[in-house]
């Protein structure tokens, strides 16, 4: 089976940069992640540098060399930004293709326009799970928040009860669904199969996002009755009696619904035909396999749908040559620090595996009763706390139990990517910078923002959790 992966790039060494004994490493994994924790959250260093400096730090508590260490360092941010880097800056382009055409606001305007003041809570979680595909948590949340506020304001609901559909869909796109650069990490580290991961991802994500998002809302609603802001409002474009601003406003033309729907699923379906050719044919040499390696393979796949995507969205929006060659360009420039993150915690990732500390807590594993997912889930969920981002709880936590996933099956190697990505999404906190965003635009207070983001937030961490170990019994 075809695995995304980058073994050309980057081999696992043959023995570890240090021979240092359990008692050690483990006293050099805690001095290493503590590392990265106080220069993120009390210095408010830049992630990028945090993982560079703790991977270094590791290396070194750890007894190695310090040119090993930094071999390691830049061999696994080589090779994570090799398989993933392509992949995150084609999704970008999709997103911002997606913005700036007005794709987004007609998929938003026509499922509204059908919804019922009653099923409005599903719309929300509907409209948001659908863009959340290839747009990045920060950028869905900017484009929909003036949506979210006008529906609140036209249709008098709590906040809260259009909030947090909206939010969940978004959160467990982000945590458990490739082609965002967590779960696409852990999938590279762990040399899973994308297309399974991806199937089993959706599988998993339906029923978080309903509890997580409709079904949490009302408690969420009781527990704090606000309104839309009204300063919020009129600093998006809106006002109490005209909808938000949105990006595309200023465009004549707008791409149809079936088109943009068809564009934006177009990657999804030719990595999940992909699957389901491998576990139907399952001969690698058969012709119909073979094609289906190619076309669904993450970077054609995305590939085919940023290049469909000028036609499809950019051509209805009036988009000149000039003016995609710009949208392009502003879909890759704000990347950059994503890349950089996402590159040193591949960095920090090698650098545990080379130090042993992979082969360490498969060794002390072993004499433990806790199943290998639960394991990878609760380290996730401890360095999401310390670090506030889900990104580095995914790239640390995948490093950490790598080794866990040899002499696993294709379905377990994916169940243990989204163990991991749901531990990541846990009980995000005044660490998170996905905590603030949300409480200045929905104007809530901390304690607030707590009750309703914070709780939503370890709902699908936890509910996502067990329904992987549900699967885990079944296949």
């Amino acid at each position: 089976m075809t695995r995304l992966s980058v073994e050309m790039l980057a081999a696992d060494p043959v023995e570890p940069i240090t021979s240092a004994g359990h008692a050690q490493l483990g006293i050099a994994v805690l001095a290493g992640i503590a590392v990265i924790v106080l220069l993120i959250t009390k210095f408010k260093m830049h992630a990028f540098l945090a993982l560079t400096i703790g991977s270094l730090a590791l290396g070194a508590f750890a007894g190695a060399p310090l040119d090993k260490a930094i071999t390691s360092f830049t061999t696994g941010l080589g090779s994570t930004v090799a398989g993933v880097g392509v992949l995150i800056a084609l999704g970008a382009i999709l997103g911002k293709l997606l913005a700036d055409s007005g794709g987004a606001d007609q998929i938003v305007d026509t499922i509204l326009a059908k919804a019922s003041p009653r099923s409005m809570p599903w719309a929300m979680v509907l409209i948001a799970s659908v863009i959340g595909l290839p747009l990045f948590f920060e950028v869905g949340i900017v484009l929909l928040i003036p949506v979210v506020l006008m529906v609140a304001k036209r249709g008098n609901y709590s906040l809260m009860r259009i909030g947090i559909p909206a939010l969940a869909g978004l959160s467990v796109m982000h945590g458990l669904i490739p082609p965002h650069p967590g779960p696409l990490v852990a999938v590279d580290a762990l040399k899973a199969n994308l297309g399974l991961t991806l199937a089993l991802g959706v599988l998993v994500a339906i029923p978080t996002v309903i509890i997580a998002g409709p079904l949490f809302s009302k408690v969420a609603a009781r527990w704090v009755d606000v309104q839309a802001p009204e300063r919020m409002l009129l600093s998006t474009g809106g006002s109490p009696q005209t909808p938000a601003a949105r990006p595309s406003e200023d465009l004549e033309n707008r791409p149809g619904f079936g088109a943009t729907l068809a564009t934006i699923l177009l990657p999804v379906v030719l990595m999940l035909s992909k699957a389901l050719v491998d576990i139907v044919v399952d001969d690698p040499e058969h012709t119909v396999q073979r094609v289906f390696d190619v076309i669904g393979s993450p970077l054609i796949a995305l590939l085919a749908a940023v290049i469909v995507g000028m036609f499809t969205l950019g051509r209805p929006a009036g988009f000149t040559k000039e003016r995609l060659s710009s949208t392009v360009e502003k879909g890759l420039m704000p990347i950059a620090g994503i890349l950089l993150i996402v590159g040193a915690g591949g960095g920090f990732k090698q650098t545990l595996i080379d130090s042993g500390v992979g082969q360490m807590i498969l060794d002390i594993s072993k004499d433990w009763s806790i199943p290998a997912l639960l394991l990878a889930w609760l380290i996730a969920v401890a360095i999401r706390l310390a670090t506030g981002s889900a990104t580095v709880a995914t790239i640390s936590a995948a490093g950490l139990v790598a080794p866990l996933a040899a002499d696993m099956s294709s379905a377990h190697t994916a169940l243990l990517v989204l163990a991991i990505g749901a531990g990541s999404l846990f009980f995000s906190h005044v660490n998170d910078a996905g905590f603030w965003l949300v409480k200045e635009y929905f104007g809530l207070s901390v304690g607030q923002t707590l009750k309703t983001w914070s709780v939503m937030e370890t709902i699908i961490s936890v509910v996502a959790g067990g329904l992987v170990l549900l699967l885990s019994l079944i296949i």
